[in-house]
């Protein structure tokens, strides 16, 4: 009889509850401090959470991976005569997960570790991909091994209100922050070869930019895989969100579009107000 695959992922890839029960996706938590206390991403915490404590006290959160140990012991809860699994983490230029994974992994056949070069809804592509090739009948070393290819066409960016948060978690000096807000710049962030960069900067309010920004985005990659996009986004209101997703459904480049609100992970370091539009490249 072969094996059921089974598929967790870290929750840096930003899954919504609904899509965790449509697909049966497993969520391992990252740990997510706010000053000397811990807790775990999406269980226990949220980004409201992480937002009050900011606006309270000017600190932002520090998230981190589990330590070896603790991955080794979600893995052996699937028998390897039962189950293969196929584990997804964030990409290694931004955490410990993959590496600590891999460790946790190591004394066990059953299990393969993708590691996305990515982060966010940009994780979650390759993770639908994976669930769209199990109901295919593919293997779990068939899926890990075509995943690889899919991997390097993921195409992830944001577009972000401040970089104060960028500033405070040491990935922009305060002379960029500070300049970005003084000149009202809205940059873009990529994700290319598993690292973030700054794109192209906008000018003006976020509202005005966000059209801008997809419009551009959409353009620079006119052949696009079809299954889904995803807008993925910190806002509190609707009115940006909603404008962003109808663009992308009247762009008629895509059969799904998918919205969803970005973790604990993603906002420590882009703050309220970010939006991006994620999707894999043909």
């Amino acid at each position: 009889m072969s094996r059921k695959i089974k598929i967790i992922a870290d929750s840096t890839c930003d899954i919504s509850p609904e899509l965790a029960r449509k697909y049966n996706i497993e969520i391992h938590p990252f740990v997510v401090n706010l000053g000397e206390k811990s807790y775990h991403d999406g269980v226990d915490i949220t980004t409201d959470d992480i937002l009050k404590y900011y606006r309270e006290t000017g600190n932002i959160s520090k998230t981190a991976a589990a330590p070896p140990h603790e991955y080794e012991e979600l893995f052996r809860q699937w028998p390897a005569d039962e189950y293969d699994v196929l584990f997804f983490t964030i990409s290694r230029e931004f955490s410990s997960a993959y590496a600590n994974a891999c460790i946790g992994a190591e004394n066990l056949d059953n299990i393969y570790i993708v590691e996305s070069a990515n982060l966010s809804t940009g994780i979650l592509l390759v993770v639908l991909a994976a669930a769209d090739m199990i109901e295919s009948g593919m293997s779990a070393g068939e899926i890990a091994e075509k995943l690889a290819g899919i991997v390097p066409k993921v195409r992830t960016s944001f577009v972000i209100d401040t970089l104060e948060f960028l500033w405070k978690g040491g990935r922009c000096s305060g002379v960029a922050a500070l300049g970005a807000n003084l000149l009202r710049l809205k940059p873009c962030i990529e994700v290319i070869d598993g690292k973030m960069s700054v794109g192209k900067k906008y000018r003006g309010s976020i509202d005005k930019v966000i059209p801008q920004y997809i419009g551009d985005r959409l353009r620079s990659t006119p052949n696009v895989v079809r299954r889904r996009v995803f807008i993925t986004h910190t806002f509190e209101s609707r009115g940006p969100v909603d404008a962003a997703l109808k663009q992308a459904r009247d762009s008629g480049m895509f059969d799904e579009v998918l919205e969803t609100r970005a973790g604990c992970t993603v906002f420590s370091h882009c703050g309220p107000n970010t939006l991006g539009i994620l999707y894999i490249e043909a």
